[in-house]
């Protein structure tokens, strides 16, 4: 598959790239920042031909754009795309001391941004062979288990599973899967030293949904990475 993956240079996106590679994969990763020993600039080293690097920034179209004209150029087509990309601010902070510029950054971030790699990158999609998209999503955007804190996390990941809905039921004519997927509280920069999750496990099995392997019946497209449906 040829997979477009988003916020690749760290985190969970790091391992997403690198499992999708020992996978015989070809991963076209969206990074925001070029540094010459980074992970991605890594593996592209030892994978030469199966890494193509994009400045992507999901805030900025105009990255995205212009990302999805040189993946146009580099492979002609894509078969998954993975909207991994995201931040969590005013993490425990109570509502009363939000700063809402932050707030709108989450939101530009963990909502607009997919969007935004939806509207340039689905044209691509539609010419490839296995089609599926997963949006990482989190427990935390469960309306049904939401708990009184890391507000503008757990709005914007509620708002991105509402958008997993809308998305497959606007491409349920392309037959292509979507998902948003809650990876699990793994032990990341974002998840932190006391998470019980391994990104490694999450990575292997982001992929085997995105590869079809799982039988998945969740009605509403929102799973974790096992495949189990999650309550929305």
């Amino acid at each position: 598959m040829k997979i477009v993956l988003t916020g690749a240079n760290r985190g969970l996106g790091m391992h997403l790239a690198r499992t999708a590679l020992e996978r015989g994969h070809t991963v076209l990763a969206g990074v925001r920042t070029g540094v010459e020993d980074s992970p991605i600039n890594r593996l592209e080293k030892q994978y030469p031909d199966n890494v193509y690097t994009y400045f992507l920034d999901v805030t900025n179209e105009e990255s995205i754009a212009k990302a999805a004209e040189l993946a146009a150029k580099d492979v002609g087509s894509i078969d998954g795309i993975i909207n991994n990309a995201g931040v969590l601010t005013e993490r425990g902070k109570p509502i009363e001391e939000l700063d809402f510029d932050h707030v709108q950054f989450t939101m530009n971030v963990n909502v607009l941004g997919p969007m935004r790699i939806m509207k340039h990158f689905l044209p691509l999609l539609y010419k490839g062979k296995k089609q599926a998209i997963i949006n990482i999503s989190s427990e935390a955007g469960s309306i049904h288990n939401a708990y009184g804190g890391d507000f503008p996390y757990g709005i914007s990941k509620a708002a991105l599973n509402m958008f997993t809905v809308q998305l497959s039921s606007y491409v349920k004519d392309k037959d292509i899967a979507v998902y948003a997927v809650h990876p699990g509280w793994i032990k990341t920069d974002m998840g932190g030293d006391n998470a019980t999750g391994y990104p490694e496990e999450s990575a292997n099995g982001i992929l085997d949904i995105l590869e079809g392997k799982l039988d998945i019946t969740s009605e509403l497209g929102f799973i974790d990475f096992t495949g189990k449906e999650m309550k929305i």
